[in-house]
């Protein structure tokens, strides 16, 4: 480690200021839509999926013609930052307030939510979610629910009921800690019943709820409340060290990102389970100034407090030092684990449901970040900046308090609630390739960016490399379209630089956390008899095509080796097995890819390391190879125009038909997955049928 500490003064929390700038003359939805994205869009106000907004707008019975008022609140599921109306479910207000006069009591709860279906309007079937009675029961026009880290700072504080009447000066209520749904919106509405004059209240270990009679009242309300509760905790922040102060000095960033790269990957298959698990990193100054401090392991114990929190993120972390060896690192995974089945057998409740997954999602490593750990890399993305706002709202609290979170009993309640286990059910089964990483040679070429399309459709992690920068920067774009930006990731490196390549499977591994399959890709071609052929353009060959796939071998072995195997799939060549006329360094070095492959389905055997090649004949479209001089070089060989080759290649072929990119990539796709698990050092040809090819 070096020298370098934290910032000794605490980082300030976010102050929003309002953004408004909708017309006037846009209707009661579309100002909530408005409304809802400006809220969402801001990490001050809320996090990814958190929060939720509503309205009261006057409609007609489709069938009677009645003017009915209709709640429009956010469903369950989605994000604010980018809700459409379809994002809304829209629910009958006086049937809602039936429905309230049927309540008899917490037993209730979860019946009640099972209600909402049959107050749906206009047979909306997006689901209402759990805090819907809270928009329904209180009396305003437009409410907004959000749980801004300055807010939820003073709900998770010690004396938060103190604080709040301090800062807010009786404006904004307190509500005792009370689990989301019909019971606590019953006592909010008794307590605006007896307070008219609150514009807002905090909901303890929660949030925030405000409201007005228009869009934009409610939105300037909820701005103003969070900017000032802000600027009231910044005061104190600007005066003390962050979480007690600095611990331990934090890695230089080289360094640090390095050493974090080896530690997701080793940790990965440690708290994988069953499956495969996406990793996020994030060394943030906020981060840092948390793994960091002295106060980490006190406040790390005590795990999050708000419930959107913990549902994504477990009741609290694991925290490693960077430096223990790997029998350390599983005995301190194992330990987590046992206090994780202790926490259950403690709080289970006769019918709560199975004990899920028993590793943590978050991982706190002093000196050099945070990680998390997930079926998926947006889930894991997401685990981490809610906990990021967990360690904004510490920060906040400890400044002006201490910080308190659930009591543990609640905590599982939320965690294990009935409702969240039932939207586990609903998910959709898993993809084949779910959870799995892959880093693409030549990525950016036909062969390349088919590849990465077909196994981001099995749900695979995608990793680009390619010297093209224009080309990687275009398939990346493509890429993120079809399958998300999280999943889709890349550099721009020359396969034959052994230190760029080296720092490309670091730059994967960092992105995800490891590495389970290398499609070694990249290709380069040139044509000429022997005696034209230059010992620079043998040796450009060889490079490509020897050293690239054996550099990229390397150091994909030295991570799967890690993590308990993998997958290497070589695209090769036709003329890996079939000589060719005017191609002598091209298909050597295709021969030798193949030799290579398999040599280290030998060695990678006994670390469950799979090694097979593709050998594609003649993939003109989209192929990068066949842009430069190869195109004319082959045709000249065969005595055609360039622009009769395909029809040549296709016609001398078996099965006469032309081989695309998309045929390549089902036979790699094939390899990648676990249909192919008793295989290695196998050759599966995708040439349409070339005789002089056949492998017996």
């Amino acid at each position: 480690m070096d020298g370098a500490t934290p910032p000794m003064v605490a980082t300030l929390l976010a102050s929003p200021t309002s953004r408004w700038k909708a017309a006037a003359s846009e209707g009661e939805a579309e100002h909530l839509i408005y409304r809802s994205r400006l809220l969402g869009a801001d990490l001050a106000v809320t996090n990814y999926g958190g929060g939720n907004t509503s309205a009261k707008i006057e409609d007609r019975d489709p069938v009677t013609g009645e003017p009915v008022r209709v709640l429009w609140v956010k469903g369950s599921g989605g994000d604010l930052g980018t809700i459409d109306a379809g994002g809304f479910a829209t629910l009958d207000l006086a049937r809602l307030c039936e429905l309230d006069a049927r309540y008899s009591g917490a037993e209730q709860e979860d019946a009640m939510s099972g209600m909402l279906s049959h107050c749906a309007f206009k047979s909306n079937p997006r689901a209402a979610s759990i805090d819907t009675a809270l928009h329904a029961l209180l009396p305003y026009a437009h409410i907004d629910h959000m749980h801004p880290d300055a807010v939820t700072a003073l709900a998770a504080a010690e004396d938060g009921d103190a604080l709040t009447r301090d800062v807010f000066s009786g404006e904004i209520g307190w509500l005792a800690w009370r689990r989301p749904g019909w019971e606590l919106a019953r006592q909010l509405a008794a307590l605006v019943r007896r307070q008219p004059s609150l514009r807002g209240v905090i909901l303890a270990n929660h949030g925030l709820v405000t409201w007005g009679e228009s869009a934009r009242a409610c939105y300037e309300n909820t701005i103003a409340t969070i900017a000032q509760a802000a600027d009231a905790l910044n005061v104190r922040l600007a005066r003390k060290a962050a979480f007690g102060g600095r611990a331990v000095a934090q890695f230089e960033d080289e360094e640090r990102r390095a050493k974090a790269s080896e530690v997701l990957s080793a940790l990965r298959p440690m708290v994988s389970g069953a499956g495969s698990k996406t990793a996020h990193f994030v060394d943030s100054v906020q981060v840092l100034e948390f793994v960091c401090s002295k106060d980490l392991q006190r406040l790390a114990s005590i795990g999050t407090s708000c419930p959107d929190h913990f549902l994504r993120t477990k009741i609290r972390p694991l925290v490693i030092s960077p430096n223990l060896s790997r029998p350390e690192m599983v005995a301190a995974v194992e330990t987590y684990r046992q206090d994780y089945l202790a926490y259950y057998e403690r709080c289970r409740r006769p019918d709560s449901p199975p004990m899920r997954d028993a590793n943590p999602v978050l991982v706190a490593m002093p000196g050099i970040g945070l990680a998390s750990f997930a079926k998926d890399k947006a889930t894991a993305r997401v685990a981490c900046e809610f906990f990021v706002n967990a360690i904004n709202v510490m920060r906040g609290a400890e400044a002006v308090s201490q910080y308190r979170g659930l009591p543990e009993q609640e905590a599982f309640d939320i965690e294990y609630w009935l409702l969240e286990e039932a939207k586990l059910k609903r998910m959709p089964p898993p993809l084949p390739l779910e959870g799995r990483i892959a880093l693409i040679t030549g990525g950016a070429g036909g062969i390349g960016r088919a590849v990465a399309e077909r196994l981001l459709a099995d749900g695979a992690n995608v990793f680009l490399v390619d010297r093209a920068e224009e080309s990687l920067a275009s398939a990346m774009s493509h890429l993120r379209g079809r399958g998300g930006v999280d999943r889709v990731a890349g550099v721009c490196a020359d396969v034959t630089n052994e230190a760029r390549m080296r720092e490309a499977f670091r730059a994967c591994t960092l992105e995800f956390g490891g590495l389970d399959i290398l499609v070694a890709n990249a290709g380069l071609a040139a044509s000429a008899p022997i005696e034209e052929t230059t010992l620079d353009q043998w040796r450009e060959t060889f490079a490509v095509l020897g050293d690239g796939y054996f550099l990229a071998s390397r150091e994909a072995f030295r991570v799967m080796k890690e993590q308990g195997g993998g997958s290497i799939v070589f695209v090769a060549s036709k003329n890996a097995l079939a000589a060719t006329p005017g191609a002598a360094a091209y298909a050597s070095a295709k021969a030798a890819e193949l030799h290579l492959a398999r040599c280290l389905a030998l060695e990678g055997a006994p670390h469950n390391i799979r090694v097979n090649a593709v050998n594609p004949d003649a993939v003109l479209r989209g192929s990068q190879i066949w842009n430069g001089n190869w195109r004319a070089e082959r045709a000249a060989a065969y005595g055609i125009e360039e622009g009769d080759l395909e029809e040549h290649y296709r016609k001398r072929s078996l099965l006469q038909q032309s081989v695309l990119p998309e045929d390549v990539a089902e036979a790699v796709a094939f390899f990648a997955s676990a249909r192919s698990s008793k295989s290695t050092g196998n050759i599966l040809n995708v040439d349409g049928g070339n005789l002089t090819a056949f492998t017996r």
